[in-house]
């Protein structure tokens, strides 16, 4: 099936795309529903690989074009109260690299964006409203987002969406143990009461 008929009536070729699919789940997971989990991988995995099978099969014929896809800071560390969620945003980010080297010949590019905890409702979507990560300090919405257009537009291989401190938490995931980045980040994502 190719793009919408509304895409395709443009006549005009997608020039870039934005990626942005992802719903997040937070609580324990022997307490989450199955089929509450199969949703998020159903939207966060196999949502991102089908938007992009469109997006590629149309931008690789016409030999240019521009694809975000929007992983997370969670695909850097274990999410330990968003056990389904981060490792969906680590498949992302993998995704978009394997995709990016797999269309280095053929014109088109591919940029992962990375945010940290952004002001957004994303948390309380989660349902995570208790959780100390929902309280806690988060990245400016429209700043995260010229980061990531910036670096489509430079042919950036990724990006990570945030400050100085977002932007150093995954230069030390990078280096901290497994378990130590577990136990961290189930402190922030725990649910409350």
């Amino acid at each position: 099936m190719p793009f919408s008929p509304f895409v395709t009536g443009l006549n005009r070729p997608v020039e870039a795309a934005a990626l942005n699919v992802g719903i997040g789940q937070g609580g324990a997971f022997v307490d989450n529903s199955l089929e509450d989990e199969f949703k998020l991988i159903a939207i966060n995995i196999t949502g991102t690989v089908h938007l992009a099978k469109r997006v590629v099969q149309h931008m690789v014929p016409n030999k240019r074009g521009r694809i975000l896809i929007t992983s997370s800071v969670s695909a850097t560390l274990p999410t330990p109260y968003e056990t389904v969620y981060g490792p969906s945003k680590a498949f992302g980010f993998m995704f978009a690299e394997s995709l990016r080297e797999e269309l280095r010949e053929t014109g088109v590019t591919v940029t992962a964006l990375l945010p940290g905890a952004t002001d957004s409702q994303f948390h309380k979507n989660a349902g995570m409203g208790t959780s100390a990560i929902d309280g806690g300090k988060k990245n400016d919405k429209t700043e995260v987002a010229r980061q990531g257009f910036g670096a489509l537009m430079n042919d950036v291989d990724h990006v990570v969406g945030g400050d100085a401190e977002t932007k150093q938490q995954v230069v030390d995931n990078r280096r901290t143990p497994e378990p130590e980045k577990a136990a961290r980040h189930a402190k922030l994502t725990r649910l409350q009461g």
